[in-house]
């Protein structure tokens, strides 16, 4: 009985109620980063993007720009790429 409940309590603690750890992909980089709702902040910091630089989620093969005050839902397997931002905008 004492070996179960020792294995259950480690399942309870790998699986870490949302801190699971997924690999991302930044500019050709794998990257871990939690699991669920980040920052494009953070996942700039993680990927080491210059915080000058803008962050884009190629989504269905396509660039989706990421405004740097939104945040992504991260599931694993996302791949993101930066580039210098167009000072022709605004």
């Amino acid at each position: 009985m004492g070996v179960t409940e020792q294995m259950g309590a480690a399942t309870d603690h790998d699986d870490g109620h949302g801190q699971e750890i997924v690999t991302i992909n930044v500019n050709n980089h794998e990257r871990d980063i939690h699991r669920g709702r980040q920052s494009v902040s953070e996942i700039k910091r993680i990927g080491e993007v210059a915080p000058a630089d803008e962050l884009a989620q190629v989504v269905d093969g396509k660039l989706v720009p990421l405004e740097d005050a939104a945040a992504v839902t991260i599931k694993g397997g996302e791949v993101f790429v930066s580039h210098p931002r167009d000072s022709a905008s605004s």
